[in-house]
């Protein structure tokens, strides 16, 4: 029985090594054909196939505009198979060494987008995406009336919500860790002070109702837990968060619980 699989898998050997692609692949020393195959092979969708050839003849074609055209269909390549990453290191690539050259509008937006589809969830390192927004605010400064800008800007004002989002979560873990392990510092502190540069940051941010009333929960809570010669400061702050937090948002609906901390705010304050 093992000498019959070893005789199917040689077999099986044998005909991968002996077909027309491995021919190409290893075999042809014919590089206009090679190059030509390469690129029917892409328009084709069978971008694993492409890959290899395009690899190769990158280094054939070194100072050609073939070489040029090779590189970014690699980096399409890769792209299109959803190796998002790898993409974005051949786009980068390929502007770098061409920085005037036919595909590098193309090469500049498509190494955000790349980055772009690669980034992670909010809880996650956000690095990628800093990383992506920059390549796209670089596209649009090198390309300002491309056809591509506002697919760029889109991207862009998703991946602040996604930054906003981080920063939204993180306040709001500091702020339900309340006094646990104060000792290690002010939570509360700390989550009005994420809250408020994120709102400093990105002031248009669909999360700025969520990010006030954090803020006035954080400052009520300080001042519920404050030591009595702090007290009195600290729920005048949360009072005047109060009237900051109702005269931008006059209809929220966190408006009965807003009227909540400064009722008892107010009471210490007038005792």
């Amino acid at each position: 029985m093992r000498r019959i699989f070893f005789i199917l898998l040689t077999a099986l050997v044998l005909f991968a090594s002996c077909s027309p692609y491995n021919k190409l692949l290893k075999q042809t020393t014919d590089i206009e054909y090679r190059y030509e195959a390469a690129k029917e092979y892409y328009i084709n969708g069978e971008y694993s196939k492409a890959a290899p050839l395009l690899e190769g003849l990158i280094r054939v074609f070194k100072g050609t505009a073939k070489a040029e055209e090779s590189l970014f269909l690699l980096a399409m390549c890769y792209y299109e198979s959803h190796d998002y990453y790898t993409a974005s290191q051949y786009f980068s690539t390929y502007y770098k060494n061409y920085p005037r050259g036919e595909y590098t509008e193309l090469s500049r937006f498509y190494c955000g987008k790349s980055l772009y589809n690669g980034i992670t969830e909010p809880e996650l390192d956000q690095t990628d995406t800093y990383t992506a927004i920059n390549e796209l605010q670089l596209f649009m400064e090198y390309f300002p009336a491309s056809k591509y800008r506002d697919d760029a800007q889109k991207m862009m004002f998703e991946m602040h919500d996604l930054l906003v989002k981080k920063e939204y979560l993180s306040a709001k873990l500091y702020y339900e860790l309340g006094d646990y392990m104060a000792y290690m510092g002010n939570n509360y502190q700390a989550c009005i002070v994420t809250a408020q540069n994120v709102l400093k940051d990105y002031p248009y941010t669909s999360l700025r109702e969520e990010l006030s009333i954090l803020i006035l929960r954080a400052k009520y809570k300080m001042a519920v837990h404050s030591i009595e010669s702090k007290k009195i400061d600290r729920y005048r702050d949360a009072v005047d968060e109060y009237y900051s937090f109702k005269n931008e948002f006059p209809a929220s609906k966190y408006l009965p619980e807003a009227e909540e901390y400064y009722a008892a705010a107010l009471k210490v304050v007038k005792e």
